[in-house]
């Protein structure tokens, strides 16, 4: 199962529902802890280090600083991208569908969008 760093931007609905989902899904959500305001670049950076992949709306900069990170030889476990205009059933099922059914290794230096 993937381990999840959930971006402050995400829509809480679409957690609340992965929740509902996947109940024993392993998820950190990033305004709840010191990481809230950081920039994208360290905010991978702690990802790396942490093992979890980032679950975000922000479609223009964190993918490219994913990238970034990819580029420059740096460790980057993975991105979901979920536009903010895909609808929250569809969003939460999606992302279910990666939680149960990825390997962790599946996404390493991957940026991936919804829906799949």
């Amino acid at each position: 199962m993937l381990r999840l760093l959930i971006d402050e931007n995400l829509d809480q609905r679409i957690l609340r529902g992965l929740r509902l989902e996947v109940p024993a899904i392993d998820y950190i959500v990033v305004q709840e802890t010191k990481l809230k305001g950081l920039r994208d670049p360290l905010l991978l950076a702690w990802a790396a280090e942490n093992q979890r992949i980032i679950v975000t709306h922000d479609v223009n900069t964190m993918p490219r600083h994913a990238y970034d990170r990819v580029r420059a030889g740096q460790p980057m476990p993975g991105v979901i991208v979920i536009p903010e205009d895909l609808a929250v059933g569809k969003a939460i099922e999606e992302l279910a569908t990666l939680v149960e059914c990825c390997e962790p290794e599946e996404l390493s230096n991957q940026v991936k969008y919804l829906p799949i």
